[in-house]
């Protein structure tokens, strides 16, 4: 009997300190699930926002430091890949048409190799670079990554398209068009495009509205990092404009993309 009281006695404080565990781990969690709702899966580091220009274009801005984008081959649609990020370079089936490497090595294969993201294909176009030694940001003019200006070959990565020129209003559409040929200039159709300001800041852009490359060049010069925006590039468009950022997804035309640009959160 001495026994059995000890145990009931016991099993009463197990039980009554279980029920206190329990509460704080459901505390926790619920803090934590709180957290990680507020964050809406936007990477640490990161800030999405939405504008909506007077000409009616609707821009989906992922904006984030040089040192938190990845460039991947993903061969899925943005969405699908569940990386939050933007659509890349131009592309042909499997083979990748614009530049794409980080840290000497491309996004799609081996250096060298034709669409594996070491050329900008038939064309020297405009291609952001992030020079990890200098933690600079411009854009270049290139056909291949040997065309690029970098302090150290292993420590970058270059980002191809077509260039934008935003303090060029006379010329910028001569060199993106003729030049550069960029596809369907005056067409409407949903655009894509990465940005920089004068603090390294980078923008990854994409239209849920469709409009031409100048409306789409427009509403960028009027709406991101106002008065501080330095240079920008045009990606692949059209169904190809794709964005993944948290619970905002833009598929485009459901198509399969060969890179993207992808934003991880800071370490």
């Amino acid at each position: 009997m001495e026994r059995k009281g000890n145990w009931n006695g016991g099993f009463a404080v197990i039980r009554r300190s279980f029920s206190i565990y329990l509460g704080a781990f459901i505390l926790i969690l619920g803090v934590v699930s709180v957290w990680i709702l507020s964050k809406d899966g936007i990477p640490e580091g990161a800030k999405y926002f939405q504008k909506t220009d007077d000409n009616g274009v609707i821009l989906h801005v992922l904006q984030t430091k040089p040192s938190n984008i990845s460039l991947n081959s993903i061969n899925d649609n943005v969405v699908r890949s569940g990386t939050n990020g933007i659509n890349g370079g131009f592309f042909w089936e499997n083979h990748l048409l614009s530049i794409a490497v980080m840290d000497g090595m491309p996004a799609n294969g081996v250096p060298k190799a034709y669409g594996s993201g070491w050329y900008n294909v038939k064309y020297a176009r405009g291609t952001m670079v992030y020079d990890r030694v200098t933690r600079m940001v411009d854009v270049q003019r290139a056909a291949s990554v040997e065309d690029l200006h970098l302090t150290d070959a292993t420590k970058f990565w270059a980002q191809g398209g077509v260039s934008m020129n935003l303090k060029d209003e006379s010329g910028w559409y001569n060199v993106a068009v003729t030049e550069e040929k960029l596809p369907f200039p005056d067409d409407k159709r949903l655009r894509s495009a990465m940005a920089y300001d004068n603090s390294g800041e980078i923008y990854l852009v994409v239209t849920s509205t469709k409009c031409t490359a100048e409306q789409f060049r427009t509403a960028i010069k009027r709406n991101v990092a106002v008065g501080n925006l330095n240079e920008a590039i045009f990606l692949d468009g059209d169904g190809s404009s794709q964005l993944l950022v948290g619970n905002v997804k833009l598929e485009g035309d459901d198509r399969t993309v060969v890179q993207m640009i992808g934003v991880k959160g800071e370490n």
